[in-house]
């Protein structure tokens, strides 16, 4: 099954590495506020924490009761990160296998490129169905969280 994928581009006048120091703060995870029905975040916490943050996984409770597991897949901290969604809760755990959120940062001056990707791995075709406006929803949950950072 062909995945789904979203992407949005965007600068920052922050570094790629207080990009990812504020990603490994959690307690602010809330922030990401969902869109329309798409849920937002309401608690995160590491359930492990590896040295160099690879295989590291953090418990993320949404604002409508459903819960899944971040790992982080891929630590660079001036180039990418990568994290795989995974053991979602009801209704996700019937649609998707995981999800990939990569995070890709480019320095050019005194800001920094900033692209932010999700792909979704449907289970078949009917859930890739139910996927494509979950898929909409949430680049709108990008864009909006994206705005929100930059006018912090």
């Amino acid at each position: 099954m062909k995945p789904i994928e979203i992407k949005i581009h965007g600068s920052t006048n922050q570094t790629p590495h207080e990009i990812c120091a504020f990603f490994l703060e959690t307690e602010r995870w809330p922030e990401f506020t969902g869109y329309s029905i798409l849920p937002g975040i309401k608690q995160a916490r590491f359930e492990n924490k590896t040295p160099d943050l690879v295989g590291s996984r953090i418990r993320v409770l949404n604002t409508d009761g459903s819960s899944h597991v971040e790992e982080i897949v891929e630590w660079d901290e001036d180039n990418k990160i990568v994290l795989r969604f995974q053991e979602f809760s009801a209704p996700l755990q019937h649609l998707a296998t995981h999800f990939i959120e990569t995070w890709e940062f480019r320095r050019t001056g005194a800001k920094t490129e900033l692209t932010r990707s999700m792909t979704f791995h449907p289970k078949g075709i009917l859930s890739w169905l139910m996927l494509i406006p979950i898929s909409r929803l949430m680049k709108k949950a990008f864009e909006q969280n994206a705005h929100q950072a930059a006018t912090q």
